[in-house]
């Protein structure tokens, strides 16, 4: 979520610039595209977010558990909340790599991102507090603060700002360990109460730090796995590097990527390693493949990040080549990612109060729909909203020199 600093004459997402001679505007050119795809890609997972937050906002008293329940969870609704498995991967991800870009700028020469980096995580880990856990309860004080994206990626930051300097070999190192390994921890459990559990559950197992009390603590995101994808995103920041040529470096995603969905098929194909659940042959074959992809978050198995990482890979590789409407739309949300994210919240949040007060609540307290292909009008529904205000933000972003607007 974090947003490289380049060379000021080079936007960080889609926009005209004016240059003296041909071959500036070329290297402009280059240079553009090699670094607004981190936005667009940013800007796509986002909006496949939306659909799943709306899912939580009107469609909330139809659970998905995790890992889903294929026999309750209907196919529209699998393969939706299946494709918003993308958006933290490659949000981590992108973090990594951008804070390599940050460490690296356009100008040559390196500097540290230490301070940035744990500035930039506590601030989120204290928006996850407060703003995020507000807009998502509406509750205040909230009767159980959910440990959710926000602070993971916080946390992974700080993580890194910490280990960055390290030789990449041995970023790469640690990452790779962490990503293939850490299911073999999972079967590890501590007594409730013990130091153990508590790091435990901070770093591998989704539960509750405070389970009793006015206010419930309770960790969604663990925090291990994460370590690993923010490392190799900022192992995999080199390949943006201006002295690499755009065609090597879409080759060597589109290879990695393939690696990663072809070790995928062998590991999950045989029920092999990566994922607790097996898959079984379903009722037909839409169930079928429906168990085949019913991969773990919480915390994100092997087979999870390698479906989500390789296709991010391949589609950095592929949206890299493109520029379009959409690709442009993209940009924009990905060039203010936090501003989106707390904006859409907040949206969201409004819509279900306003929903309850002219139709009622009619699931409880909370205003509900009673299908679920209404999630997808409204989503659509909501992006010109959220649209006009991102482009505005991130447009002040690109040229304002307040430091604060760097960390949105």
């Amino acid at each position: 979520m974090t947003n490289p600093t380049v060379n000021p004459k080079v936007p960080l997402s889609y926009g005209a610039s004016t240059y003296t001679t041909h071959s500036s505007a070329k290297s402009a050119a280059a240079s553009r595209s090699r670094i607004a795809v981190i936005d667009v890609l940013r800007g796509l997972v986002m909006l496949i977010m939306l659909f799943d937050h709306v899912r939580e906002t009107i469609y909330l008293h139809m659970q998905v558990s995790d890992p889903m329940d294929v026999n309750t969870t209907e196919p529209a609704m699998f393969f939706m909340r299946l494709a918003a498995h993308f958006c933290a991967p490659m949000f981590v991800f992108l973090t990594g790599l951008s804070a390599w870009l940050y460490a690296n700028p356009s100008s040559g020469t390196p500097r540290s991102a230490t301070g940035f980096l744990v500035k930039r995580g506590l601030l989120l880990v204290v928006l996850e507090w407060t703003l995020v856990t507000f807009a998502w309860s509406g509750e205040f004080p909230p009767s159980t603060i959910y440990l959710q994206v926000i602070w993971v990626i916080g946390l992974a930051m700080i993580v890194l700002a910490l280990l960055h300097r390290q030789p990449r070999w041995l970023l790469a190192s640690i990452g790779l360990a962490i990503v293939f390994g850490h299911n073999l921890l999972t079967s590890l459990s501590f007594d409730p109460g013990s130091v153990g559990y508590y790091l435990w559950t901070l770093l591998l197992h989704r539960g509750y730090l405070v389970a009793d009390g006015a206010v419930k603590i309770k960790v969604t995101y663990p925090l291990l796995p994460w370590i690993g994808v923010i490392l190799l995103g900022y192992v995999a920041g080199p390949l943006y590097a201006q002295t690499v040529a755009a065609a090597s470096r879409r080759r060597l995603l589109v290879i990695v990527g393939i690696i990663c969905l072809a070790l995928l098929g062998l590991l999950r194909g045989f029920n092999i390693y990566g994922e607790s659940l097996p898959w079984v042959h379903g009722e037909d074959l839409v169930h079928t493949l429906m168990s085949w992809l019913n991969f773990t978050k919480y915390p994100p198995s092997l087979s999870f990040l390698l479906l989500t990482l390789g296709t991010g890979l391949i589609s950095l590789a592929w949206f890299e080549a493109i520029d379009n409407w959409f690709t442009r739309v993209c940009a924009t949300f990905g060039g203010a990612p936090m501003f989106y994210y707390l904006l859409h919240l907040y949206v969201l949040l409004i819509l279900q109060h306003l929903l309850v007060a002219i139709f009622g609540a009619n699931h409880g307290v909370r205003f509900g729909v009673d299908h679920y292909w209404i999630v997808w009008p409204t989503a659509f529904a909501l992006m010109p909203l959220l649209y006009f205000p991102c482009r505005a933000f991130a447009r002040f972003k690109r040229v304002s020199t307040q430091k604060w607007v760097r960390y949105f």
